[in-house]
């Protein structure tokens, strides 16, 4: 795929992605994340066609809203340590760019000048709950749920977790999410303010479709300020850590406790 010569959008077929779904019916662009068999885990040519859609969508005037889902059971439970998880021990240099990757589709998401909205459809876990918090609002079924394991599987949960979830739900809650690994129902997540909504299954679209029928109809350039000063909490905890945490993750690739808690997953999952 060769660069594009202006910021000028295409048609999305013309992007010729693999991982994900990425449709444009004005003024909705809609992301899906589209490994259903692997329960939308994120690879590196997942994370690269995520932020080049983030990008076309950001350059199309005639998209006003971006709505971020996923395909199946799963709305997106983080990083494919299955696939690819055995590269990562003792190689620290992968790792690092592997999160160069995933920090930026989440600086092309968040930075996208639009309102985005989370659908998610199912499990949240790990990165995918991050994912959700990138977005501006969120949607989520009543019978799923959103959780963190890094502590776990040797990963310390600095891809947004750690700076977002004490703006979203306060310190102790944030805690209580990512020390204790325990699922966190829908229902749950809506009343401590990490989604905005849990809704039944069969409502998940038309409140959706709500919500971007109100966002589309404001103003685009005062929505897109409106969300760059909201976005200054956001920012300023990602931008003050996130590169810290690359380099740390990145080292902490040759010392024990990765090296056990990514094998024990693996181990587990063959």
């Amino acid at each position: 795929m060769s660069e594009p010569d202006a910021p000028l959008p295409v048609e999305p077929a013309e992007l010729g992605f693999e991982r994900i779904r990425y449709e444009k019916a004005p003024p909705r662009a809609t992301i899906s994340l589209d490994r259903p068999e692997v329960l939308n885990a994120f690879d590196f040519k997942m994370l690269r066609e995520l932020a080049r859609a983030c990008e076309d969508a950001s350059w199309d005037d005639d998209i006003r809203v971006v709505v971020v889902t996923g395909e199946g059971r799963a709305f997106c439970v983080g990083a494919d340590l299955k696939s690819w998880g055995a590269e990562l021990i003792d190689n620290p240099r992968m790792y690092w760019k592997w999160f160069g990757a995933f920090k930026d589709m989440h600086d092309r998401l968040r930075e996208i000048g639009k309102p985005t909205v989370a659908r998610v459809q199912g499990i949240a876990v790990g990165g995918g709950n991050e994912l959700q918090m990138a977005c501006d609002l969120a949607v989520m079924v009543d019978d799923a749920f959103i959780r963190h394991v890094g502590p776990e599987h040797g990963s310390v949960p600095a891809g947004g977790a750690t700076q977002w979830l004490p703006i979203m739900v306060g310190d102790r809650r944030a805690r209580e999410i990512l020390m204790l690994c325990e699922q966190i129902p829908a229902t749950q997540a809506a009343e401590w303010g990490l989604v905005n909504y849990a809704v039944p299954r069969d409502e998940l679209d038309a409140k959706v479709d709500e919500l971007v029928e109100k966002l589309a109809a404001k103003l685009p350039q005062t929505m897109r300020y409106t969300k760059q000063q909201l976005n200054w909490w956001r920012d300023i905890s990602w931008h003050e850590t996130v590169n810290h945490a690359r380099d740390w993750l990145a080292l902490s690739m040759l010392g024990d406790e990765a090296k056990e808690g990514i094998q024990s997953f693996l181990d587990r999952k063959t």
